[in-house]
């Protein structure tokens, strides 16, 4: 489920829509979470599946680190690729803001860390950075993993909305990471070897 305080709006011609705040966001807060909602497909079922369907699903999907390939229900499916991302995914199937986002400014992932299936170019940033390519989690982890850290200690500290959808022992988790007393799992723990 992605934050309640978005709304999907057309951002471009190059583009299409794409997720943007309506309030201010700090970083440290929860900008997505994997809910009951959400479906998984295998690989094997989408290959049964109508064309227009696998199209569909290549098209609005993440892979997990299984494989599967994760429809978000909502809007968070609309949530585009940025080499200078303000969200990035955790090792425990939700996002975190990783700096603070305006109202009106559009929430980014950066696709590398998606298990994607082909390489693509993306839009020029000015980053060294100009292709999200499948091994990107193996190559940035480590990145990726220094931009979480410095983030987790504000996730207790913030306001949450979606804190309804973790589980009191996942919660109890982030707590003892931001406090410093459990070491946070990777973001590597996403990566699909396939």
């Amino acid at each position: 489920m992605i934050h309640p305080k978005t709304e999907l709006k057309f951002i471009s011609d190059q583009i299409g829509y794409g997720v943007v705040a309506t309030e201010f966001i700090p970083a440290g807060t929860i900008t997505w979470a994997l809910d009951d909602l959400d479906r998984e497909f295998t690989p094997a079922k989408l290959k049964k599946m109508n064309p227009l369907y696998q199209q569909i699903l290549e098209t609005y999907c993440y892979r997990n680190s299984k494989g599967n390939f994760v429809l978000c229900w909502d809007y968070g499916r609309y949530v585009n690729h940025s080499f200078k991302s303000n969200c990035l995914s955790t090792a425990y199937d939700f996002e975190i803001a990783i700096r603070d986002i305006q109202p009106g400014e559009e929430l980014t992932d950066d696709y590398g860390y998606l298990n994607v299936s082909e390489p693509f170019k993306g839009i020029d940033e000015g980053t060294r950075r100009k292709t999200v390519y499948p091994d990107d989690l193996l190559n940035h982890h480590q990145t990726w993993d220094k931009q979480l850290l410095k983030n987790f200690p504000k996730i207790p500290k913030v306001e949450q909305p979606l804190k309804s959808l973790l589980t009191p022992k996942l919660w109890n988790t982030i707590t003892a990471i931001a406090e410093g007393k459990k070491e946070m799992d990777s973001i590597l723990k996403n990566h699909f070897p396939g």
